[in-house]
């Protein structure tokens, strides 16, 4: 089938009308969001909707009218409120649940229900269609069914070409997301679904209005929805979607920790300067919902491609509009959803080998810090993380045998060679500090720590809210080396002059431990150090505690 392309002309629009009353598909435009019309009347093209769109056939359709006097013809028992709403709103982005479904309209447009969902739309060229098809026009989004919806009529042709007769190509969507769901066959009214009109709006005619849990949170398992959008996981891209939450600081830290390539970033205009690295896209500005909410779907759209792995959201707080971008989002994040204002804190320490770090990460812990040991966790993806010994074979040829890494054959080919060992490190410091932050995040600690005697050099520093060095004189740790590991002096002179000095440790720390005493009076300095640090708010730059 060849999906034909038609304008908003009068000629495009009768021959649009003609296809509706054969039982066939349209993909309309409306100022919310693109439509997939059929005859709402008949049964057998509403059934070719839920095919097109891959649709739970559990999910009920809305009938499009061109007019409210044409309430009548579909359901009966219309409360006194629907005519108030209509006259306030319609035409426009506002869907009504009303009862009971008159017996022309057949069950498979309400998947079973008694009830019916009405919508006049805003966009004249719409009604003008359904005024020429003589039927009211079932039309979900016309999107393939959980993906992000279409805001342009290029946008259903990339779904839908193919499978549907015709799209008419009446430009960008104004609003941007679908409608606003209002149930009004219980007292009081309920909100079902967010969108143009506003929760406040509707408060302000009908006064009390719920919020169905569904706005919010995830639907309970076995509901049967009374309206679209309630039930399953909708708006989504191939990729996961988190969104991050909390203040603008402390949200792009968070994603800047637990980002790797090719994740992507969907931010605030405002925001650009945190994430330019980051090659983020912006879909409107912070301060103007109604660009988030025109945005939103067509950037949902752009970051829709299977080599991202997920996508960071920002999302916009407050009512209004903001709240139908808000469901948006977390629909097609499924609810997840991350406070980086909650998210633990990290105190990253590093230092030389023998100045004496155990002591320093003993004390953290015993103050209620989550420590994370980085070389223990190295090792152990060693022997876990297939993606990283796969990375790691195709840059060393034969260093992997049988899914296990030869360190025999691997250390010659590193060691001794700084080229070959920053493309090392560059392979298994992205997959150690991701592994690492999903052992922080389950962790529940108030705050966590890292040891990484390659703290910096991994870029791990970076994502620390303070960075620790424990430095100690060369001979003091030759003298621990000595006694710790039972080697000789020269054997630890030369370990120590293949690490870089305690002054490089110093120059990156935010704060620098010096142990060049006894073990008893480091741990009362760290006691003390680590107290004073803790009972700040962490925040950039560095603290007068050393």
């Amino acid at each position: 089938m060849t999906t034909q392309l038609l304008s908003t002309s009068k000629p495009d629009l009768e021959h649009a009308a003609a296809i509706i009353r054969a039982g066939g598909l349209v993909g309309i435009p409306t100022e919310t969001v693109y439509g997939l019309g059929a005859n709402g009347l008949d049964p057998v093209a509403v059934r070719h909707i839920f095919e097109a769109k891959g649709r739970p056939q559990d999910n009920p359709l809305i009938l499009h009218v061109s007019e409210a006097a044409e309430l009548n013809r579909y359901c009966h028992d219309i409360p006194e409120s629907a005519w108030i709403l209509a006259q306030k709103f319609w035409p426009g982005p506002l869907t009504m649940v009303l009862p009971v479904r008159q017996d022309v309209v057949p069950a498979q447009t309400v998947a079973g229900h008694d009830t019916v969902a009405m919508r006049c739309p805003k966009t004249a060229a719409t009604r003008e269609l359904i005024r020429l098809s003589g039927v009211p026009i079932a039309a979900p989004s016309a999107n393939l069914s959980g993906k992000p919806s279409t805001t342009t009529a290029q946008h259903v042709i990339h779904d839908l070409g193919g499978k549907i007769e015709a799209v008419i190509d009446g430009g960008p969507c104004q609003v941007g997301v679908e409608s606003t769901i209002i149930d009004l066959t219980v007292t009081p009214p309920r909100l079902l679904r967010p969108g143009g009109v506003t929760l406040e709006e509707l408060r302000g005619i009908l006064g009390e209005v719920d919020v169905d849990p569904a706005v919010v949170a995830p639907v309970a398992p076995g509901m049967k929805p009374k309206a679209p959008g309630m039930k399953y996981k909708h708006y989504a891209p191939a990729a996961s979607v988190i969104i991050v939450a909390g203040s603008r600081e402390r949200a792009a830290a968070w994603i800047r920790r637990h980002f790797v390539q090719p994740n992507a970033v969907l931010c605030f205009e405002e925001e650009l300067p945190l994430y330019r690295d980051l090659n983020p896209t912006v879909y409107g500005y912070e301060a103007d919902v109604e660009s988030l909410s025109h945005n939103l779907f067509a950037a949902l759209r752009e970051l829709d491609h299977p080599e991202i792995g997920t996508i960071f959201a920002r999302c916009p707080e407050g009512g209004g509009l903001a709240r139908a971008v808000q469901n948006r989002l977390k629909k097609s994040a499924g609810f997840h959803i991350v406070d980086a204002d909650r998210a633990p804190q990290l105190i990253g320490v590093t230092g030389p080998t023998g100045a004496g770090k155990t002591t320093a990460l003993r004390v953290l812990e015993a103050l209620g810090g989550a420590v994370f040991d980085s070389d223990a966790v190295y090792h152990e993806l060693l022997t876990t993380d297939n993606a990283m010994l796969d990375e790691i074979e195709q840059a060393f040829p034969g260093a992997v045998v049988d899914g296990v890494l030869d360190t025999r054959k691997l250390a010659p080919r590193v060691y001794g060679s700084p080229e070959a060992m920053k493309t090392l490190s560059g392979i298994t410091h992205p997959h150690v500090i991701a592994e690492l932050w999903k052992r922080i995040d389950a962790s529940g600690a108030k705050f966590a720590v890292v040891d990484a005697i390659g703290l910096f050099e991994s870029g791990l520093g970076k994502q620390c809210d303070r960075t620790v060095a424990i430095v100690a004189d060369e001979d003091v740790r030759i003298r621990r080396l000595v006694a710790r590991d039972h080697v000789t002096e020269a054997y630890a002179r030369a370990r120590i002059a293949a690490q870089k000095p305690a002054a490089w440790y110093a120059d990156q720390a935010d704060l620098v431990l010096e142990n060049n005493g006894t073990e008893a009076d480091f741990e009362a300095a760290c006691r003390d150090a680590f107290s004073r640090l803790l009972s700040f708010q962490m925040h950039s730059g560095k603290d007068a505690l050393a």
